[in-house]
């Protein structure tokens, strides 16, 4: 995954706990907005999500960090 894309996903579930506690779960698709402006970023997160690791549709964000953060 390349750099900007993991800034975006840290940053994005460090807000998403900040506004809805510390349970919260995110899906890939909260990293962008809901116009499908970034098809080549979109596809590399998904591959990230799916293919790579087989996570479900949502995954608790303190999780994501963690594994984004270690470089798994």
């Amino acid at each position: 995954m390349r750099d900007s894309l993991r800034c975006r996903v840290i940053e994005v579930c460090k807000k998403k706990i900040a506004q809805k506690g510390d349970n919260v779960g995110v899906s890939f698709y909260a990293f962008f907005a809901n116009k499908n402006d970034q098809p080549e970023l979109l596809m590399e997160a998904a591959t990230w999500w799916i293919q790579e690791h087989k996570l479900d549709h949502f995954e608790k964000a303190h999780k994501i960090i963690a594994m984004v953060e270690t470089g798994q």
